[in-house]
């Protein structure tokens, strides 16, 4: 039987937000068994804390580990940061539920936000997916919504139309036992397709079977540019209409057209809430966003699924009209142009699979174009063509003060949106999310108390996810912990991506260290877990 754990004369920030005190705190079996000054070590391990901070494990709220979680069990870059539990499944991507002939639909899909996905990486229901991460075992704990995008694929494919009420009751039914088996929720991608073409009833009947079942709705919503409020109303009316409790994903206005909006949506939440509908958001602290390079495309160019695009990229009038739309955007909010808010040279080139288009990766896509002596847009259809559509980027689109606003608010919980590809160069907030929240927004910007901080890390998102043994540090909670110093800083950035925080020297997942002394055990205490 592994021995109890006595951590003494630590600093305890207990996750409720209120003021830091000072105790020791001991593990057994897994558990917090006792919090307290002066506590008794007999038959313990004992570590000193040395006035480090002692908080709850932090949970990713919004990430896309999914994949990373199959090939590197330990997720080190997540471990270093002081996470302990990731929600994945986001922004209508997840790897399963794939009946046999939906697999390489899915495949495909899932494909263009991470890379090439084999067939073994696809999975009938959650239970296969449950299998495949515990069997071998995982470091940290791992919580799953359902994508929409598995859903219509499997009823529907890529079919840009309503869905009738014979396939919105398969999706439903291809749904519940997902939910009834643990998953937390469905997540929405309205800008991604197949999820980008539905209509509000299909929504609202998937969300009244999540409310049945328990669980949260979680939307990538129609638009984070001109219509972001607009969009923000139909996802409200969505929860209304259902009884559904929900949970808006990474809050932003992109472009600087578009910029100051989000006081204006946070009100709109505020007032959702004043009328019961159970809404809160979360949003990573950067003020670029990362996703594949098709988001530059209409969403109806990807009507019918790749072979479709590629068909139309061929043709010289369909590709004219595409490029006319990329350049110079249209009337139709919801479908607003990212380049024509912010310019080829806003966007980066974060994460390639052909090795012949490697070399081009933290580019920006103007120099890339350039140095290759084409257009920016005829290297996007180069991307398209020659990198399967599987292509990363980062968007350099978003202002500062909606940043604030919205980490900030009440409503806010910490999400890092990671797109991790080992061997790119991704978004720094798949390695530096936390730490900069601990770090440089809390101690330099005095954007957050300490309190406040871990708050929006561990029992809100606990909250939302029900996760109801975590989140906090009390006796009988699961012992998922982090020790950390005050000087906790990243060092991840746009340039040097990949690089580990300082300051995070001790993790614990049911009690048992998946970092200590500041490097990775190897250990693998995780598991997927479900509500409650």
């Amino acid at each position: 039987m592994k021995q109890d754990l006595v951590i003494k004369n630590a600093r305890i920030v207990d996750g409720t937000g209120a003021p830091w005190f000072r105790g020791d705190v001991r593990l057994s079996k897994g558990r917090i068994a006792a919090v307290g000054p002066g506590l008794d070590t007999e038959g313990a391990e004992i570590l000193d804390a040395a006035g480090r901070y002692l908080a709850p494990g932090f949970i990713d709220a919004h990430c896309h580990d999914d994949l990373a979680f199959l090939r590197d069990p330990t997720r080190p870059e997540k471990a270093r940061q002081g996470v302990t539990s990731i929600v994945v499944g986001n922004c209508s991507f997840s790897l399963y539920p794939a009946p046999e002939p939906a697999v390489d639909l899915l495949r495909g899909h899932f494909g263009g936000l991470l890379g090439e996905t084999a067939r073994s990486e696809v999975f009938a229901d959650l239970d296969g997916y449950r299998a495949a991460l515990e069997t071998p075992g995982i470091a940290l704990n791992l919580v799953s919504l359902v994508g929409h995008a598995a859903l219509r694929l499997a009823v529907m494919g890529y079919e840009k139309r309503a869905a009738t009420a014979a396939e919105i009751r398969a999706m439903q039914d291809l749904l519940r036992p997902q939910l009834r088996t643990g998953a937390a929720g469905l997540s929405l991608g309205l800008v991604y397709p197949p999820s980008a073409f539905a209509e509000t009833a299909e929504l609202v009947a998937l969300a009244e079977t999540v409310r049945e079942e328990g669980g949260v709705l979680a939307a990538h919503v129609r638009s984070y540019e001109a219509n972001l409020l607009r969009s923000i109303e139909e996802f409200i009316a969505v929860l209304e209409a259902a009884g559904a409790p929900g949970l808006l994903s990474h809050l932003q206005s992109a472009g600087r057209p578009n910029w100051g909006q989000i006081p204006k949506a946070l009100v709109l939440l505020e007032a959702a809430r004043a009328r019961g509908i159970d809404i809160s958001f979360d949003m990573y602290p950067y003020p670029a966003g990362s996703s594949y390079m098709l988001q530059l495309l209409p969403p109806s160019a990807q009507e019918g699924g790749m072979s479709a695009l590629l068909a139309r990229l061929r043709d010289p009038e369909a590709r004219a009209a595409l490029k006319q739309w990329v350049e110079q955007g249209s009337n139709d909010g919801h479908g607003q142009s990212k380049i024509s808010l912010i310019g080829w040279g806003n966007v980066m080139i974060s994460g390639v699979g052909n090795p012949a288009l490697k070399a081009l990766e933290g580019s920006r896509m103007d120099k890339a174009a350039a140095d290759l002596g084409i257009a920016p847009f005829d290297l996007l259809v180069r991307f398209v063509e020659e990198d399967g559509g599987q292509t990363a980027i980062v968007m350099f689109q978003l202002s500062e003060d909606d940043l604030h606003a919205a980490c900030c608010h009440p409503l806010h919980m910490v999400g890092s949106d990671g797109l991790p590809r080992p061997g790119t160069r991704p978004h720094p907030r798949a390695f530096g999310t936390f730490p900069r929240v601990l770090g440089p927004l809390r101690r330099d910007k005095k954007w957050f108390s300490l309190e406040d901080a871990v708050r929006r890390m561990t029992a809100i998102p606990a909250q939302r996810f029900s996760l109801g043994a975590r989140g906090l540090i009390r006796p009988g909670m699961v012992a998922d912990l982090v020790l950390f110093e005050d000087s906790v800083m990243d060092h991840a950035t746009f340039e040097e991506p990949v690089q580990a925080p300082s300051g995070i020297t001790d993790v614990w997942v049911a009690g048992e260290a998946v970092v200590a002394a500041g490097a990775v055990t190897g250990h693998l205490p995780g598991r997927v877990l479900g509500r409650g």
